[in-house]
């Protein structure tokens, strides 16, 4: 007798609670539809402001996780699931495994901070953590940089966000400096109006912001003279026009009789 009304019992309990399953089952659903509008309408605004596909995806998956998510819980809350203390529980266990995560937590949040913030995007060349060459991926973790003697560096995001970051690609106009060793018994203002010819002679050399030559400082044998110049690097190899320059600079000194004790180039110094 007690088994059977025991299982009466069990009966009526179940039918009483079927509205609030139901309801769950139903809120359920009708979130998961609604994270897919969500995901679709967050991914369309993105798309008007972003130009990156990632980022924009990613913020579709944010989005939609960020309803589920919500919906589960009020979904959880019509069956009378004790949510504070399942979070609650939660917390200790995340506490716990974000700890022995750190570090692929902070590369995940600056990935997230890149993608958003952009201060490269594929293509470009920069200069990150001592490492030159251009952006081949952005990834969530980790961003790959091809060096400029054709060695893949993969780099934690965490190091690329908290390093200065150089991007040469970022602005159009580059430029270039060349050192000139004048011998002291050369005429330098003669000098100096012969490498300028030589150096606007040179096709790729910009007139805009001009070429410029100053002395830079007294050397043991030779006045140092700073020969700057700018090239459009989107228009221009940027090396072949440094070359032809140096060239030019050369030719112009032999035609001209003027000695140069020493002649050295220097890394690019700025852009603009």
């Amino acid at each position: 007798m007690l088994p059977e009304l025991d299982f009466q019992n069990m009966i009526q309990e179940f039918i009483q609670f079927l509205p609030s399953i139901i309801s769950a089952i139903v809120t359920f659903a009708l979130v998961v539809v609604l994270s897919g509008f969500v995901k679709r309408w967050v991914q369309k605004l993105a798309e008007g402001k972003i130009q990156n596909a990632e980022t924009v995806k990613l913020f579709g998956r944010i989005a939609r996780w960020t309803v589920l998510i919500l919906g589960t819980i009020i979904a959880l809350e019509q069956v009378n699931f004790n949510v504070t203390s399942f979070v609650a529980g939660l917390g200790i266990a995340g506490f716990t495994i974000g700890f022995a995560l750190q570090d692929i937590a902070r590369n995940f949040v600056a990935g997230i901070l890149l993608l958003i913030r952009q201060p490269f995007k594929i293509g470009d060349t920069v200069e990150v953590s001592g490492f030159t060459g251009s952006v081949q991926d952005i990834a969530i973790r980790d961003t790959s940089i091809k060096t400029l003697d054709g060695e893949l560096v993969i780099l934690p995001n965490a190091d690329v966000l908290s390093n200065p970051i150089k991007n040469f690609s970022g602005l159009t106009n580059r430029r270039r400096t060349v050192l000139i060793g004048l011998g002291y018994d050369e005429d330098v203002d003669a000098a100096k109006r012969h490498f300028l010819n030589a150096i606007t002679s040179v096709e790729g050399v910009l007139a805009e912001p001009a070429p410029s030559i100053i002395a830079l400082e007294l050397g043991a044998s030779a006045l140092t003279l700073e020969a700057r110049f700018w090239v459009n690097q989107n228009a221009e190899d940027l090396f072949e026009i440094h070359s032809k320059v140096v060239q030019s600079i050369t030719e112009i000194a032999n035609k001209e009789n003027i000695e140069l004790p020493f002649q050295t180039q220097s890394v690019i110094v700025k852009s603009t």
